[in-house]
């Protein structure tokens, strides 16, 4: 898995670095921390392919790191695997209980590590696709279920957001697992609409700032309403965050930049082209030349500029879509 990220928490500071220089001459991105709560602090602001934890460490521990990654939906099918000196057989039967992919004892065989970090990526790989194709069905009956008897331009608006994301997404290059994940957040990233007011969706004026804050909490909501539904734990964060701003004005946390998923970055930019351009109670549509101005002058306030140099580069599939 070329470029996959590594997050090695090694509390000992030259076999940190060593594993660091290692992996990086194997071609991962590699993020490094002394403990699981550091470790933890990088994870919010990047979700790593795989985590690579001694279990001895100050602060906190393995084990309690390893529970805490499990505790967050988004998380729970990172790969983890143990790199500690404490062989004993205890600790090993420990560890397995937990739920942990492999345990690889100190000092171990550069090419034996390697080989099982490949390994764990390529699985974890080939499971995520099998669980988002089992998803696949299921969701969209829960889709038309919640949102399409509600609004009767939903269904269409949906189906556009995912191709344009797609199209966005093969320019830049995500591969096909990540693009699935991201077609799900696309489908279903305002299912939290259907705990919002009628009266207050339809409204033809401008929204009160009561029902504006009503409005924005759908993000919040739909991200909530997929926490029980394992297999679409990588849809959440776009779902929470695809009305954030590339300038941090957005909601509902105020993300800025590339602290934003980039998913969600994708989805905010499918998503406003496809609203500027439908007829909506409270909105002429407008012609796609002209929304797309609107978001080459979002470039860099509203929107990621990268996203909106892919989106630019595929105008005339956005096009094709629209005939």
């Amino acid at each position: 898995m070329a470029e996959a990220t590594i997050l090695i928490v090694e509390d000992h500071d030259i076999l940190r670095e060593g594993l660091r220089i290692l992996l990086e001459t194997e071609g991962f991105k590699v993020m490094s921390a002394p403990h699981g709560l550091r470790a933890l602090e990088l994870m919010d602001a990047v979700s790593p392919d795989l985590i690579l934890s001694d279990i001895s460490m100050p602060e906190m521990d393995g084990f309690e790191f390893y529970n805490a990654v499990r505790l967050r939906p988004e998380w729970v099918t990172i790969p983890f695997i143990y790199l500690t000196a404490r062989g004993e057989r205890n600790d090993v039967f420990a560890s397995k209980k937990l739920g942990v992919e492999d345990y690889l004892v100190k000092p171990v065989d550069r090419q034996e590590l390697i080989a099982t970090i490949r390994s764990r990526l390529d699985r974890s790989q080939q499971l995520m696709l099998a669980q988002l194709q089992q998803a696949y069905q299921a969701s969209l009956i829960m889709l038309a279920n919640a949102i399409e008897l509600r609004d009767h331009y939903t269904r269409g608006h949906v189906e556009r957001v995912m191709r344009f994301c797609t199209f966005i997404a093969e320019y830049m290059g995500m591969s096909p697992v990540q693009i699935k994940a991201l077609q799900f957040g696309a489908i279903l990233h305002d299912i939290g609409k259907i705990y919002i007011r009628e009266d207050v969706l339809y409204k033809a004026g401008p929204l009160t700032g009561d029902e504006w804050e009503e409005m924005k909490q759908h993000a919040v909501i739909g991200s909530e309403l997929l926490h029980s539904v394992p297999y679409l734990a990588q849809a959440i964060p776009i779902i929470r965050h695809h009305h954030e701003r590339w300038d941090g004005l957005g909601y509902p946390d105020g993300l800025a930049g590339e602290d934003i998923p980039l998913a969600a970055r994708i989805v905010t930019v499918a998503d406003s082209f496809d609203a500027m351009t439908t007829l909506r109670v409270y909105q002429s549509a407008v012609s796609p030349e002209r929304a797309l101005q609107q978001i080459l002058v979002g470039s860099g306030n509203m929107y990621d500029p990268e996203v909106v140099s892919a989106f630019a580069a595929v105008w005339e599939k956005i096009l094709s879509t629209l005939e």
